[in-house]
């Protein structure tokens, strides 16, 4: 792709050339990809533990904190962060066997503890409390399944950010607190957990441990392939697994799998890749032997050592459709599907007679606009229906013996519902919802009642002085370059003078069929409180809101619609009269990472400022690496001659060059990574930064014009994301925006903020997620 006509806004940070490190440059790394010599002269970037990427990552880290160190309200807007932060955060409840449980943090907590209750009113006991695990809270509780009568958990736990995990299984107590077992299953990674309603054992997914460093998990670059479906009994070593379910002939197949209500039927969904398609299989688990104490043997169906074929029948043997399991009753099934339905349906079939699929009867039919979200079904004909209105939650009544409407629930107004939990076996359910500017709120409706409707279980409050009435959140839709409307949200306080001097930041993701839902960030409404700035969030093709062919329309050779998307808007806030190039940041992570840098690529002069965390940089390398091969299904092969064609042009890594006019500079930017990323392996940021420092400053340092700076950021003992304790997350959010408060000028516009107790201070007893 040729540079881009006009270079970037000159930001409220400088960095001169001569101020970047000197990096390693091997000009020897050429590859031939379908005819194009591709260079790669950070390829030893790749290699995580050698001496020389640790010594890149100091001296990288150096100079981002000297940088960092200029930015004058970071300190004030950490202060602020900190004080929205801390407020208690309860999770939704569920009720398992004959308790409640639920997930709280109560404010500062690294982790989130797991609590239960004899009932919703009676005294909450710990269950599982991660923050014990490990003195910097980096030991995170991943998922914790109860097994059907509740007195079973298997847990998993993970370290350090990894997406690998370690399994553990505990029984609840009389008293309700938790009674550990001695079982440990290892080299766990990308797993569901399945019980059988014997409490005897449970399915789950291993793989076999990494060649390259076995005794570092989460450092490797090693890809993810041959998932094995095992069954653990309990009381037995991992090394007695059995291996229900292996495919050497697909080993990019993964096997989530899950019990039926009834615990008669096993349901295997194998999917290859992101796309949202699957296989379905089934296997009645009458006809499994047992062992001598009862418990299932499936050691003559061992995929490896057994004599017998598991008798598991392939319901649906195609990647054309998803399916997910609603309800049954016997062997009359209902699933979710997007089968000839973009914007999902639900369909039911006797598993014994099934027929052609075309013949599976509509229960609840697409509707014409919305996305079906979820089904779930509760006690005798009751089937809740979640949709997605124009990127809005809605939520409705229905039998499920016939689909038949029965009501819609009134919702608070516009956001989304962050958590549900209900069952068969319970009348009923809770919902929690939130919106920008409020932490919401969990809502509780029982069925049975006369009159059924949401009544307000437990409500959010925060610490910090706040009034939701005094911001504005409205919806707009933004024409992109092909004429499609694109939907974004805009929050700001009441107002708000359209002169074009607000601090504005633009968040993306684009891909993967996620929906970017309205939702509470306690970091953005810092932003918005602080600097009397906005939040805008763009919901761009390549997303799940409106439904695959949403998704389809930003994948693979329709990958440039989502920055086409994501540029239109911010070309619609700076016409508004939002602000200007100069006063707008953007900001993505992971899929959303990608999306940044390849829009800097594309349209510097646009921003100002680019926060671009965990991305996906290197598009013709990315398959390569742990789990990478999975995003083919969005991205499309760049070992495919016809694919690498549309890849190449927007690959961050491989487009990066001084724009021809204008201040012929890029935008400030900021990456961020974490070692322990074994999902988009750090290599990706380094690479890029190194790429980004030589074109745009060491490759002509006299006659750059570069003087925005271009920096990373590396967490240590930090991954993708998830399970990120509180200290991390605040000390990590607080630099990358108050990087960018200062880069599009932004002032201090909020009185001091109440002094807040440290993250990892004494008495803190708990987690947070974002």
């Amino acid at each position: 792709m040729a540079p881009a006509a006009k270079g970037a806004p000159q930001s409220g940070l400088t960095l001169l050339p001569s101020e970047y490190p000197e990096v390693f440059r091997d000009p020897s790394v050429v590859e031939e990809l379908h005819g194009t010599k591709v260079a790669d002269p950070y390829r030893w970037l790749e290699d995580p533990d050698s001496t020389e990427t640790q010594a890149f990552v100091e001296a990288q880290n150096k100079l981002t904190g000297k940088v960092l160190e200029q930015c004058t309200t970071r300190d004030q807007f950490m202060s602020l962060f900190t004080a929205l932060y801390d407020y208690p955060k309860y999770g939704t409840p569920f009720k398992r066997g004959d308790r409640y449980y639920y997930y709280y943090n109560s404010g500062l907590q690294q982790q989130y503890v797991l609590y239960g209750q004899d009932s919703l009113k009676a005294e909450p006991v710990v269950l599982l409390d991660p923050n014990t695990l490990s003195e910097d809270g980096t030991v995170a509780l991943k998922d914790a399944v109860f097994s059907d009568d509740g007195k079973l958990v298997a847990y998993q736990l993970s370290s350090g950010g990894s997406d690998w995990s370690t399994i553990k299984v505990l029984s609840v107590g009389a008293d309700g607190a938790a009674v550990p077992h001695e079982d440990l299953l290892e080299h766990v990674k990308f797993s569901s957990i399945a019980w059988t309603h014997d409490n005897k054992g449970f399915f789950y997914n291993r793989y076999l441990a990494p060649k390259s460093s076995p005794d570092s998990l989460g450092t490797e670059t090693d890809t993810n392939q041959n998932q094995l479906l095992c069954y653990h009994v309990l009381g037995t070593p991992q090394a007695d697994d059995a291996t229900v379910l292996a495919d050497p002939d697909h080993p990019l197949w993964m096997f989530g799998a899950e019990v039926t209500d009834d615990g008669r039927y096993m349901l295997v969904a194998p999917s290859e890749g992101c796309q949202p398609q699957n296989r379905l299989f089934y296997l009645d688990l009458q006809q499994v032997p047992k062992r001598a104490d009862g418990a299932l043997d499936f050691s003559s169906f061992d995929f490896f050592k057994g004599s017998s074929p598991l008798p598991l029948v392939k319901l649906v043997d195609n990647f054309e459709a998803s399916w997910d399991y609603v309800a049954n009753e016997g062997s009359s099934f209902s699933f979710k599907t997007n089968l000839d339905a973009p914007r999902y349906r639900v369909v039911r079939v006797d598993i014994t007679s099934p027929g052609p699929l075309s013949s599976w009867a509509d229960v609840i039919p697409q509707h014409p606009k919305h996305l079906l979200q979820s089904a779930v079904s509760l006690k005798g004909d009751a089937l809740v229906v979640r949709h997605l209105a124009d990127v809005k939650a809605a939520l409705a009544l229905h039998k499920l013996s016939s689909g038949e409407r029965v009501q819609e629930f009134e919702l608070p107004g516009i956001g989304s519902i962050g958590g549900f939990s209900g069952d068969r076996k319970s009348s009923e359910f809770f919902f929690s919802f939130t919106s920008f500017v409020e932490p919401g709120a969990t809502y509780r409706v029982d069925l049975a009642a006369a009159s059924p409707g949401p009544e307000l279980f437990r409500a959010t409050q925060l610490k910090v002085p706040h009034n939701p009435a005094d911001y504005e959140v409205k919806q707009v839709f933004v024409t992109s370059k092909d004429g499609v409307q694109v939907p974004m949200f805009i929050t700001h306080r009441k107002g708000l003078q359209l002169d074009g001097s607000n601090p504005t930041l633009l968040y993306g993701y684009g891909g993967f069929n996620i929906s970017l839902e309205p939702g509470f960030s306690a970091s953005r409404l810092a932003w918005l409180a602080g600097y009397n700035g906005v939040y805008a969030q763009a919901n761009l093709r390549g997303g799940g809101e409106y439904g695959v062919d949403w998704r389809n329309a930003g994948s693979k050779a329709n990958k440039q619609n989502v920055f086409n998307d994501f540029q239109a808007c911010a070309e619609y806030l700076q016409q508004q009269g939002y602000c200007t190039p100069a006063k707008l940041a953007i900001q993505g992570g992971s899929n959303g990472g990608l999306l940044v840098a390849a829009c800097i690529n594309q349209r510097p002069d646009l921003f100002c400022c680019g926060i671009a965390q965990v991305g996906v940089m290197d598009m013709l390398r990315f398959h390569k690496f742990t789990i990478g091969h999975a995003w083919i299904t969005d991205y499309g092969s760049p070992d495919e001659a016809e694919e690498f064609a549309f890849i190449a042009p927007y690959s961050p890594l491989h487009n990066v060059a001084v724009p021809a006019g204008g201040s012929r500079q890029y935008p400030a930017m900021i990456l961020a990574t974490g070692d322990h990323d074994d999902r988009v392996v750090p290599l990706h940021s380094l690479k890029l930064i190194a790429e980004l420092q030589h074109q745009l400053a060491a490759a002509a340092p006299d006659a750059s014009q570069q003087r925005n700076p271009l920096l990373i950021r590396v967490e240590v003992r930090a991954g993708h994301g998830a399970g990120k304790p509180t200290a991390k997350i605040i000390a990590e959010t607080s630099d990358l925006l108050g990087f960018a408060a200062q880069c599009v000028g932004a002032s201090w516009m909020a009185a001091d903020a109440p002094a807040a107790a440290s993250a990892d201070a004494d008495g803190v007893d708990a987690k947070a997620s974002v």
